[in-house]
């Protein structure tokens, strides 16, 4: 999967001066150009237990649970107390059967319905479930991956949690189209309990962080970055995050996670602007959000400039000020729409807003998808809203006096799409094909 970018091999060099012949290549191109998901939960098979995918999954997904404890009179201790068919089944009869689905989540889930040629108006779940029951996981793999045009998803890999750990230390041989990226938000958010761990593992650790803990907590990442060879590190951090402060996380930061990063020339990846547990009853649907302090980032940028920053907000309010951030750093690569913001309406506002900023020198996307299936209509909805913010920026440089080729198109959307996360963490480029310039996207 992949576009070849040679001039020869790549359209006309015709300038594309009509507005209509410039949209139908701008979103033909959109729709078929390969994209690196950047940012996923996903998992392949070979990951028993964190490899989610079907109906169930699909429908007791955070998102659609907070949604439906607004048209129900259930309890949350009762819903809890259901089996996660049951969830399914509340979910889809309050929000699919009682209700339109409207919400882009519950959009999402007719969409990828229709993708399989399942029917959206079913009054129970019965043909949804023996359809992904009867699928080889393998070739279901393939085909999600394939009619979401992803070429490679990044996962998000915890070295605390003691199911995966196990299946590392097992010597997993997982699918090649997925790239490991260590998360450490058990080690920067939770220093106590990440202690622990630690100390389990015969580290030499403490809660005052020693020079000798530090040397041990920074021992543990090298083998864990030697196992799983990951792209970037990340941490997903609250909305009240400071840099520099005096806390555990700060000297983490400072002593091991950075020093980590020059000498691994890793990405450090931070996720910034999540208020955990607004709504504990709620559980993982009870998370929200609060508008950051950008000078914490500036300020980690401006005193790290020989490290690569990747970041993303979960604020509304925060994007300009990244935008603006990132035109004065360049070791910081904004990327994707994260969470609360992955919605249509919001994809377009910030795209057309980084485009002028920034050009096409983003990321635009990422799916942050927990279950496999998502990557379809994720990206289908984020290909549609991109194409659109892109269409309008070439008819206004059109406008000035200027027409762009499809060679420029594919230029810049592939760029966008996968060339930025590459040339950021260092990821060879994979052998490509040529699509056929009338290819529809599947």
């Amino acid at each position: 999967m992949g576009i070849d970018l040679s001039e020869n091999r790549i359209g006309q060099a015709e300038l594309l001066a009509d507005s209509l012949e410039l949209r139908r290549q701008v979103e033909l191109v959109a729709a078929t150009t390969p994209v690196i998901d950047v940012h996923t939960h996903v998992f392949p098979p070979e990951f028993p237990g964190l490899f989610l995918y079907g109906i169930d999954e699909l429908l007791t997904y955070h998102y659609l649970i907070a949604e439906t404890f607004r048209s129900t009179n259930l309890s949350h201790a009762c819903f809890w107390k259901m089996t996660k068919a049951e969830r399914a089944d509340l979910v889809w009869k309050t929000l699919f059967v009682e209700n339109t689905p409207l919400s882009e989540a519950t959009r999402g889930i007719v969409f990828v319905l229709e993708a399989f040629g399942l029917d959206s108006r079913s009054s129970d779940l019965e043909e949804a479930r023996a359809f992904f029951r009867s699928q080889d996981l393998h070739e279901h793999l393939d085909r999600v991956l394939h009619t979401a045009c992803v070429s490679d998803v990044v996962m998000t890999n915890d070295p605390f949690n003691e199911q995966e750990v196990g299946l590392w230390n097992d010597g997993v041989n997982h699918d090649t189209r997925f790239h490991a990226s260590i998360r450490l938000d058990g080690l920067l958010n939770d220093w106590p309990e990440a202690a622990q761990t630690l100390a389990r593992e015969g580290l030499q650790v403490d809660l005052g962080l020693s020079r000798i803990a530090c040397r041990d907590v920074r021992r543990f990442l090298d083998k864990w970055i030697v196992r799983m060879k990951p792209l970037y590190m990340a941490v997903s951090l609250p909305d009240n995050f400071k840099f520099p402060d005096e806390d555990a996380r700060d000297r983490l930061i400072r002593e091991v996670v950075l020093p980590t990063a020059r000498e691994h020339k890793l990405a450090f990846a931070v996720m910034i602007g999540v208020r955990r547990g607004v709504n504990p009853a709620l559980r993982a649907a009870g998370d929200g959000m609060g508008k950051a302090d950008m000078g914490a980032l500036e300020r980690l940028c401006v005193e790290n400039l020989d490290v690569r920053f990747l970041a993303t907000f979960l604020s509304r309010e925060n994007q300009h000020e990244l935008c603006v951030s990132a035109r004065k750093f360049d070791n910081l690569m904004p990327f994707g729409c994260w969470w609360f913001l992955n919605n249509p309406s919001i994809v377009s506002e910030i795209t057309r807003e980084r485009l002028e900023l920034l050009g096409s020198s983003f990321i635009p996307q990422h799916s942050d998808a927990r279950v496999l299936e998502q990557l379809i209509y994720k990206w289908q909805h984020a290909r549609v809203a991109i194409a659109e913010s892109l269409c309008e920026t070439y008819e206004r440089l059109l406008e000035s006096g200027r027409a762009v080729t499809r060679q420029e198109i594919v230029r810049d959307i592939k760029r966008l799409f996968s060339g930025n996360f590459r040339s950021w963490v260092a990821l060879p480029q994979a052998p490509s094909i040529v699509l056929d310039e009338n290819q529809e996207s599947s």
